[in-house]
């Protein structure tokens, strides 16, 4: 279990812009991911240091944003605002948390310009969408090399998440303690009586500290 992404859903100028300005925070550049036909939406990527990303997402006008739930989370957070929608761990095996949460993980896809296609199961969305200090779970299959952090070589790093919420709560979703798949990545618990969900994510960049 390792921490694999945080995501940030755009806000009210769309996808090019809400990048813009988080990758020119960052002093990066953005790359393209592209769209997610499963689930009715579409990302930009920023690679980061130690196999880790930031996605900003979007949500598509399309049959599947209605019906999946990542397409769900993605417009409900937009039309709050934008801003910081969940963050994702990268596990070996999805049975566990299937047999927990008594249901299935789904798949996930999309491709590149090249034909070549990015693949992965992810679970528990439905527990992000109502509770949103809580990670969703993802295992990655086929070809490792089309990890999104390695669409180019990252020295901007994430070092610390400032979520509301309870780490008793998250290490009880997880079933193992938090700090395991954060690793290196801090977490300041704040508001455990408030409105959860991630409320900033700090960046060590060529130019210092960035939070976002």
């Amino acid at each position: 279990m390792r921490m694999d992404h945080v995501s940030y859903a755009c806000e009210h100028d769309g996808l090019a812009a809400t990048t813009d300005r988080i990758s020119s925070a960052l002093g990066v550049e953005a790359v393209k991911g592209g769209v997610h036909p499963r689930f009715g939406t579409r990302n930009m990527i920023i690679p980061l240091a130690g196999h880790k990303y930031l996605e900003v997402v979007e949500v598509l006008d399309h049959p599947a944003s209605d019906k999946a739930p990542f397409g769900q989370a993605v417009r409900a957070r937009s039309a709050a605002g934008g801003g910081w929608m969940g963050w994702c761990v990268e596990v070996d095996d999805l049975a566990p948390f299937e047999e927990r949460l008594g249901r299935s993980s789904v798949n996930g896809n999309r491709k590149f310009p090249d034909g070549r296609e990015l693949v992965w199961k992810q679970i528990g969305i439905l527990g992000l969408i109502a509770d949103p200090q809580v990670p969703y779970m993802l295992k990655w299959e086929g070809d490792p090399s089309l990890h999104p952090s390695n669409a180019y070589e990252s020295n901007v790093k994430m070092s610390c998440l400032t979520i509301a919420g309870s780490a008793a709560r998250v290490t009880e979703w997880l079933g193992e303690p938090v700090e395991k798949p954060l690793e290196d990545v801090a977490v300041e618990w704040v508001a455990p009586h408030g409105t959860p969900g991630i409320l900033s994510v700090t960046f060590e960049t060529a130019n210092g500290a960035v939070t976002i």
